[in-house]
């Protein structure tokens, strides 16, 4: 092979038939079509879908990722564009490194982000383990994410299309999966791009509706998935206001996060209530003014860094965050604490930064994620 081999879409200075690639298969349309494009490009593609959870009662439902109509989806694919696919039986894997966490952050009086832990636990620990035993070069995702090359190496950037980024939910993604994984949909301007791609390719899947819920939670519904992993943890209580006084009772704390107003079931008062802590030794519900949702300072561990040079090098550091996937990155001074714990002081106070939800670190008025870590405590 010649010295001056020019390097494909994929980073490798050989031809797309000499590289095997392993693509992560959910059956939606965004891995699909990563799918399809390497496989017309004539990468070696080897597709893969894990079952993460018992789908016998799932398999009617929409809006959820990884059902057995999804296993079907991803396989008719496979068919369609002419390359090998495996199902990998996860259940066990998930339940213990996934599902139980998420049980009992919740019955801990925190907020959860399952979907973060998937990734990090599960699709790019085993599953990248798995393309790895394959004999892969890299494994690709159909994740709204950016990976550049940058001076100390490959660099996470959030993706082009700001409604579509999924960088939030990658911010635990280590430098060396980095150094494996590519996510070929991050630089398409809009999700028109990606269904314009899979009608291209005669995809079955070009119209299939974005999944919407956690996969595992049917109808968005965590209170009875939590009943039914926890028996009990639906026990009722007192909601009360910050001077504890009584104003009503609460039918079990896993229906209940942080700055929720509606369903308190508490009306008649002169100024909205909101829900300002959750008291998992007492059981109680602790309501207030919207005011006392303002949060400046958020206490952040199980941080991963991507940032150049150590995380505790040169002190405390201009950034911007995100302390929700919804919100837009603001700004912030990062203070590291330890070589995985930081204060993260909001120059703008935020409103609901809940306990379990995850902090994400951005370089100041560009695209560069510099890691990120996990909101412990309430304020």
């Amino acid at each position: 092979m010649p010295l001056d081999q020019p390097l494909n879409s994929l980073g490798f200075a050989k031809p797309p038939a000499q590289t095997r690639v392993v693509v992560a298969m959910s059956g939606g349309v965004d891995s699909s079509v990563v799918a399809a494009e390497l496989a017309r490009e004539g990468y070696d593609v080897v597709g893969v879908t894990l079952q993460l959870y018992d789908h016998g009662a799932a398999l009617a439902r929409k809006g959820a990722c990884c059902a057995g109509r999804d296993i079907h989806d991803a396989r008719r694919v496979a068919e369609e564009m002419g390359f090998p696919h495996y199902v990998l039986d996860y259940e066990n894997v998930f339940k213990d490194a996934v599902i139980d966490e998420f049980a009992d952050s919740y019955l801990a009086g925190a907020t959860p982000v399952p979907c973060i832990r998937c990734n990090e636990r599960v699709k790019f620990k085993d599953l990248l383990e798995t393309a790895r035993d394959l004999d892969a070069d890299c494994m690709a995702t159909g994740h709204y994410i950016q990976r550049k090359m940058g001076a100390h190496g490959p660099e996470l950037h959030s993706a082009a299309d700001a409604a579509r980024d999924q960088s939030y939910f990658l911010f635990s993604t280590t430098p060396e999966q980095l150094a494996y994984l590519r996510f070929p949909l991050g630089h398409l301007a809009s999700k028109a791009e990606t269904r314009a791609l899979a009608g291209r390719h005669g995809l079955p899947v070009a119209d299939k509706p974005d999944s919407q819920d956690i996969c595992f939670v049917p109808n968005g519904n965590y209170a009875s998935v939590i009943e039914k992993l926890r028996p009990g943890a639906a026990e009722p209580g007192d909601i009360v206001d910050t001077e504890g006084r009584v104003l009503g009772t609460h039918r079990g704390l896993i229906h209940y996060t942080i700055g929720q107003r509606r369903g308190l079931g508490i009306g008649g008062l002169a100024d909205p209530l909101y829900v300002v802590k959750l008291d998992v030794d007492t059981r109680r519900v602790v309501v207030g003014p919207k005011e006392l949702l303002a949060t400046r300072t958020v206490p952040v561990r199980e941080i991963n860094w991507l940032g150049d040079g150590g995380f505790l090098e040169g002190g405390p550091r201009e950034i911007s965050v995100k302390v929700r996937s919804t919100r837009p990155p603001t700004e912030a001074l990062l203070r590291p604490i330890s070589a995985t714990e930081a204060e993260v002081e909001l120059l703008t106070p935020e409103e609901g930064v809940s306990p379990g939800q995850a902090c994400v670190f951005y370089e100041t008025g560009g695209t560069r994620v510099l890691g990120g870590g996990w909101i412990w405590r309430g304020h």
